[in-house]
C-alpha cells in the first residue's frame, strides 16, 4: 500500500507482513458475524425444550408499608419436602433477599390448569399471621430463570405502555358497605403466564417474561379430602377456570385453604437479550430531562455569580494598586492581599478536616467508579445484589486513596503523627456508620425479619473493614506522608489577623444553608426518583441521567465554594 507524499514520491505505509496479518484478523472476525450477542451484564442464557422442568424459586415477602422483609416461609405457605437456600451474594443478604426453592414446578411449553399445591387448615396462630401480613400489604416475590414475578398493570390510554408491579399481594382487606367489620381474604390461586422466545433453528425456547394474576377462591369439592379430589371450582377436565366472579376465601380460624395454580405459555417477539427492557421501562423521561435543565440553570446562575464576583473584586483591587502614588502606599496591603498571610493557616481542629477530606475522597472514588460501571451496564438489576456488593467492595478498596489524601493534607498542616490521622480516617466515619447499622440490625432482628444480617455476614463485613479497609488506609497514609509536603505559595503570618464583624448574610448558619440548598437543588429531582425506587421496591436503572446530574453536582459544589 502506497501513499503519495508532499514531495511527490511514493511512501511505503505498510509492509506485506502487516497486510497479511490485518487480513487474517479480518477473516477471523468475520467468522463470528453470525454469532449471538447478549447484553453486557447479563447471565448466560438458558435454553429449554418442551417438557423440561422449570423450578420456581421464592424470594422475600416485601411491604412498602413496613419496609421489613420476611422469608417466604415465615408464614404457613405450602412447603417442599426439603427447603434449599440459594447461594446469595453479600448485596442480596444486606437487601434482605432469601431465595429458596418452592413446590411450584412447571414443564416447559406444557400448559397446566388447576394444579393443587397443598391443603392447609388454619388454626388461630396461622390465621393471625396471614391477617398481619395482609394488613401490612405484603407482596410475595418469586423468581423463574432469574426473572422476577410481576403483575402487568395497564395505564389509561391506548398508547400508554404497560407497567409492572413486583409480586402479588398476600391477600386483601375488605370492609362491606354499612358495616365496620373488616374481612381478610387470601390469594390462594395463582394464574402464571410464562412468556418465551422460540429459536426456529433449534426448536429451543428462552424465557423472556414471568407474570401472574392472583385470585382468592373458596375451593369446593365432593366428599372428604383425600389429596386427589377434583375441585368443582377449578377443574382441568371440565375446562372450568377460576374467575373473579368466584366467591373469595376468608381467613378465619379452623378454615381450610387449598392452594392451586395454572400456568400458560405465550410466545413473544422479545429476544432474551432484551427481556429486562420491559421491567426497566421508565415512562417519565421528560421529568428527568427537566431535572437536568433545572440543574444546568443553577450551574449557569452560579457561574455568572462567580464571574461577577471575581471580575468586580479583582478589577477594584487592581485599580487601587494602579492609583498608588508613593512607595509607602505601594507597600501597604489592601483588598484581597490583606488575607494572603492567613489563608493557609491551619484551622482549628485541623485533624478533623483531614479526616473529612480523606473520607470524602474515599466516598467520591466509590461513587465515581460505581457510576461508571453502572452506566456501562455491569450493575444491571439482573445481577441481583450486584450494586450493593460493588459499593461495599469499592468503599473498602478506596481506603488507600482516603488515607493518602488525609495524610497529604495533614503534612501540609505541619502534622507529625501520621499514624494518628490514619487511625482516625480508618475508624471515625466507618465506626459511626457501623454503630448505627448494628443498632438497627438488632431492632430488625427483634422483629424476626429476613432483613436482619446473619452472624456470618456480619463477620464478613467486619473482616472487610478490619482486614482490608484499615490496612489500605494505613498504606495510603504512609505513602502520602512520605511525599514532600505541599508548599504554600506565600508565608503564613505568625500572628493571626483579627477578623472584623461580618454582616448577617456572611454568618456561619446562612453560609451553611446556602452551601447546601443550591447543590441539593441540582439533584433533588433525581434524588426523589432514587428514594422512591428504594421505598416502593422498584428498579432504578437510569444511570445515564444520574451520571449527568452527578457531574452537575460536582460543578455546583465547586462554584458554591468560590461564591462563599
Amino acid at each position: 500500500v502506497y501513499n503519495i507524499g508532499l514531495d511527490g514520491r511514493n511512501q511505503d505505509l505498510k509492509s506485506d507482513d502487516n497486510i497479511r496479518f490485518e487480513i487474517g484478523i479480518c477473516v477471523f472476525l468475520l467468522l463470528f458475524i453470525n454469532g449471538y450477542s447478549f447484553y453486557l451484564p447479563g447471565v448466560a442464557p438458558q435454553d429449554f425444550f418442551k417438557g423440561d422442568k422449570l423450578r420456581v424459586k421464592v424470594n422475600k415477602l416485601a411491604s412498602t408499608k413496613t419496609q421489613l422483609p420476611y422469608s417466604y416461609y415465615s408464614i404457613p405457605y405450602c412447603r417442599p419436602d426439603i427447603i434449599v437456600d440459594s447461594a446469595e451474594n453479600l448485596g442480596e443478604v444486606l437487601r434482605g433477599d432469601r431465595i429458596e426453592n418452592s413446590p411450584y414446578e412447571f414443564q416447559m411449553l406444557v400448559p397446566q390448569m388447576c394444579n393443587v399445591v397443598c391443603r392447609l387448615v388454619l388454626d388461630e396462630k396461622k390465621a393471625k399471621e396471614f391477617k398481619e401480613k395482609i394488613d401490612d400489604e405484603y407482596r410475595v416475590n418469586m423468581i423463574l430463570d432469574n426473572l422476577p414475578l410481576v403483575i402487568p398493570m395497564s395505564r389509561l390510554g391506548k398508547d400508554s405502555p404497560v407497567i409492572y408491579q413486583h409480586g402479588y399481594f398476600v391477600g386483601r382487606k375488605v370492609q362491606y358497605a354499612g358495616t365496620k367489620e373488616e374481612k381478610y381474604f387470601i390469594n390462594n390461586h395463582l394464574s402464571f403466564t410464562v412468556k418465551f422466545h422460540k429459536d426456529s433453528q433449534t426448536d429451543s425456547a428462552r424465557i423472556v417474561g414471568f407474570e401472574v394474576n392472583a385470585f382468592s377462591v373458596k375451593h369446593q369439592y365432593d366428599g372428604e379430602w383425600t389429596g386427589k379430589n377434583r375441585l368443582t371450582t377449578c377443574d382441568a377436565h371440565a375446562k372450568r377456570m377460576v374467575s373473579t366472579s368466584d366467591p373469595p376465601l376468608e381467613v378465619e380460624n379452623k378454615k381450610e385453604i387449598i392452594f392451586t395454580y395454572d400456568v400458560d405459555f405465550q410466545e413473544s417477539d422479545i429476544k432474551w437479550a432484551s427481556r429486562w427492557d420491559t421491567y426497566l421501562l421508565m415512562a417519565d423521561d421528560q421529568v428527568h430531562w427537566f431535572s437536568i435543565v433545572n440543574s444546568l440553570m443553577i450551574v449557569l446562575f452560579l457561574s455568572g455569580m462567580v464571574a461577577m464576583i471575581m471580575l468586580r473584586t479583582l478589577y477594584r483591587d487592581i485599580s487601587k494598586y494602579n492609583q498608588l502614588e508613593t512607595q509607602e502606599e505601594a507597600q501597604e496591603e489592601t483588598g484581597w492581599k490583606l488575607v494572603h498571610g492567613d489563608v493557609f493557616r491551619p484551622p482549628v481542629n485541623s485533624d478533623l478536616l483531614c479526616v473529612y477530606v480523606g473520607t470524602g475522597v474515599q466516598f467520591f472514588g466509590m461513587i465515581l467508579i460505581a457510576m461508571i460501571f453502572a452506566v456501562l451496564g455491569f450493575l444491571s438489576p439482573s445481577n441481583r445484589g450486584g450494586l450493593m456488593t460493588a459499593l461495599l467492595l469499592l468503599w473498602v478498596l478506596m481506603g488507600i486513596f482516603g488515607g493518602y489524601a488525609s495524610a497529604r493534607l495533614y503534612k501540609a498542616f505541619k502534622g507529625t503523627e501520621w499514624k494518628s490521622i490514619a487511625l482516625k480516617t480508618a475508624f471515625m466515619f466507618p465506626g459511626i456508620a457501623f454503630a448505627i447499622f448494628f443498632v438497627l440490625n438488632a431492632l430488625i432482628w427483634g422483629e424476626k425479619s429476613s432483613g436482619a444480617v446473619p452472624f456470618g455476614t456480619m463477620f464478613a463485613l467486619v473482616f472487610l473493614w478490619f482486614g482490608i479497609s484499615v490496612p489500605l488506609v494505613f498504606v495510603g497514609s504512609y505513602i502520602g506522608f512520605k511525599k514532600p509536603a505541599i508548599e504554600n505559595p506565600v508565608k503564613t503570618n505568625k500572628i493571626p489577623r483579627q477578623i472584623p464583624e461580618q454582616p448577617w448574610y456572611m454568618s456561619s448558619v446562612f453560609s451553611i444553608l446556602i452551601g447546601g440548598i443550591l447543590p441539593f437543588g441540582a439533584v433533588f429531582i433525581e434524588l426523589f426518583f432514587i428514594l422512591t425506587s428504594i421505598w416502593l421496591q422498584q428498579f432504578y436503572y437510569i444511570f445515564g441521567f444520574l451520571f449527568i446530574v452527578f457531574v452537575i453536582l460536582i460543578v455546583t459544589c465547586a462554584e458554591i465554594t468560590i461564591v462563599l
